[in-house]
């Protein structure tokens, strides 16, 4: 796939999803860049303001096999995985496949399910495989996980532990929709949900060859250098505990090259980094004294970081180095 064919596609994939979710453009174009990096997202939110809507759209947007897990505590992880059962007319084995053999798995209130339920996934959102029994199974591509939690109600929650965070490209927000936003909101739905009538612009072929292709997008030394300063910065100050890990770090230069793309350039410029900086950094750090209302410290952090790391102004785009 050419980059100019994945700037198409995320502009129809956005306009498609915009047609259900009103006035947030730039989650929406975030939760793209997500997808068409290979990567995983975190919406944390109140109830209510349109994740599990968010979720639906994008997988009749890309026409792909969308499954939901509401994650309790009683969860177990063969609930979301599968599990080998008895066949006693056959007298053997047979592995009956778990929700997560889809495309686009949302994953409800993923921090009420038991660590054990939620280490689960781990394998899922990495390795894109299943173990059960020492059998290892393929799933399906592309395989996108959307996981909700809400930041509010904490009794009974398991919150996630560093290395289940450590697998979300972005955590992002939906937010309320408020003035001119909230009318056409009640405007879209007064007669019936769009989301029943919405159709496919693009299929799950045409996102796994995307995902294939945006490496071709060229990343400068300077701007390779500039993630490596901002990811180095986050391990350091007295108020850090824990940084972000070499694995955020390749998830921002992949995330950065998919942003480029979808803004129909065929190398990363600093404002893409700067841009993807706290939905693709701030979850990653864990802040002493705990993280604040909404992970406000971390993102407060990743201000003070953009602010002292000095940006690249040369030698950018690809005929620079010529």
């Amino acid at each position: 796939m050419e980059l100019r064919d994945i700037t198409s596609l995320a502009r129809r994939i956005n306009e498609n999803v915009q047609k259900v979710i009103v006035g947030r453009s730039d989650t929406v174009e975030l939760v793209t860049i997500a997808l068409l990096a290979g990567g995983h997202v975190l919406l944390e939110d109140v109830p209510g303001t349109g994740k599990t809507v968010m979720a639906k759209t994008f997988a009749k947007t890309v026409e792909g096999e969308f499954a939901r897990v509401q994650f309790t505590p009683d969860l177990l992880p063969s609930d979301v995985t599968g599990s080998n059962i008895f066949n006693q007319k056959e007298m053997r084995f047979e592995f009956r496949k778990g929700p997560a053999f889809t495309n686009i798995l949302l994953a409800d209130e993923i921090n009420r399910a038991t660590p054990r339920t939620q280490s689960a996934l781990l394998e899922c959102m990495e390795e894109k495989q299943i173990t059960t029994d020492g059998e290892t199974r393929r799933l399906p591509e592309p395989f996108f996980v959307i996981a909700t939690q809400n930041p509010v109600e904490i009794q009974g929650t398991f919150p996630l532990p560093e290395a289940q965070l450590d697998r979300f490209l972005v955590k992002l927000s939906v937010g309320y929709a408020e003035g001119a936003d909230a009318v056409a909101l009640i405007d879209r739905f007064i007669e019936d949900s769009p989301l029943e009538t919405i159709g496919a612009v693009t299929t799950t072929a045409e996102v796994l060859d995307a995902q294939r292709s945006f490496s071709g997008v060229y990343v400068s030394a300077p701007v390779r250098e500039y993630i490596a300063k901002l990811v180095e910065a986050t391990r350091v100050g007295s108020d850090v505990q824990l940084g972000v890990s070499p694995r955020g770090m390749l998830a921002m230069l992949r995330a950065a090259q998919v942003a480029a793309a979808v803004a129909g350039r065929e190398y990363v410029l600093p404002d893409d980094v700067k841009r993807l900086c706290v939905p693709v950094f701030a979850h990653r750090m864990i802040m002493r004294g705990g993280q604040g209302v909404g992970g406000s410290k971390a993102v407060n952090r990743i201000s003070k970081i953009l602010s002292e790391v000095a940006v690249p102004t040369e030698n950018i785009a690809p005929d620079a180095d010529a």
